[in-house]
């Protein structure tokens, strides 16, 4: 029976062999990698909403523990003298580009009922014909941001492997506290729905929004779905942020010192990997 959660739109469209590109907040969402990509395609993109799910059923508001712990977890709420502006609950929206043969979703990692949620994930893909579904997401590691960050891939079946063997990703040998779209990876096959997770490594030295690589990752999964996109403006950005970047290393010589090492781990380890 279909969650109570799960509301479509009269108009749902439906799409041959489509796909659906997932992005989540919180867990591997470091420097908005995995929320800005779908963002910045959702941008460039004729995609009106065809589906929310309600977030009442899976979300913890009331975290018991210190003021900080708390507010993790507590919507956010903005005044304007006295007045209440927005109270931004958490929002679990897809979006859908006919012509594009496409579903993005934009939502929040649930904290409660994953096996609820999963089902209004895979019950929209039933309704609108996506037989695949992608993951992106990022987490901070070793390499520099004057390098392309790695992509490191897991599937839900091993024969996909074949289809990324162009694009250059690695493939993940992790081991530890899994995300929800690991459990939409372990679960898609019981639908028989083929799923790609993605997770790019950025630098960890960097705190916040990271445009750089929010740009290389959308470029590179916009090749991996044949989308063709206008990223130009996302581009730019990029440029900006590596302006800025490169002017705080030249002022901080312990980070220039970090970088210039990451740098030559990376080259290496390049090396060793094509044989150089």
């Amino acid at each position: 029976m279909p969650s109570a959660a799960l509301q479509l739109a009269n108009d749902l469209p439906k799409l041959t062999n489509g796909a659906m590109l997932l992005a989540f907040t919180g867990w591997m969402d470091g420097g908005e990698v995995s929320t800005g990509t779908v963002k910045n395609l959702l941008a460039h993109l004729d995609a009106p909403r065809v589906a929310y799910i309600d977030p009442e059923p899976f979300y913890i508001y009331n975290f018991p523990g210190s003021m900080e712990i708390a507010a993790l977890f507590r919507p956010e709420v903005k005044y304007v003298d006295g007045v209440i502006e927005d109270f931004d609950l958490p929002q679990n929206n897809f979006y859908c580009d006919r012509a594009k043969n496409i579903i993005l979703f934009l939502g929040k990692e649930p904290n409660l009922r994953w096996r609820e949620f999963c089902e209004c994930v895979f019950d929209v893909a039933a309704h609108t014909g996506v037989t695949r579904l992608f993951f992106v997401g990022s987490f901070g590691g070793t390499v520099p941001h004057t390098r392309e960050p790695r992509l490191y891939a897991s599937v839900s079946r091993p024969e996909l492997k074949d289809q990324l063997r162009r694009y250059g990703v690695q493939y993940s040998d992790y081991q530890g506290p899994a995300s929800f779209a690991t459990y939409l990876l372990a679960r898609a096959p019981e639908r028989n729905l083929d799923m790609f997770s993605f997770a790019a490594e950025i630098p960890a030295y960097l705190q916040g929004t990271n445009p750089l690589s929010i740009e290389a990752v959308t470029r590179r999964l916009a090749s991996i779905l044949e989308l063709q996109v206008d990223l130009s403006p996302m581009r730019m950005a990029s440029d900006d942020g590596e302006t800025q970047i490169n002017a705080r290393v030249e002022e901080d010589k312990k980070l220039a010192a970090q970088v210039r090492k990451l740098e030559e781990e990376f080259d290496q380890r390049l090396l060793e990997e094509t044989g150089g």
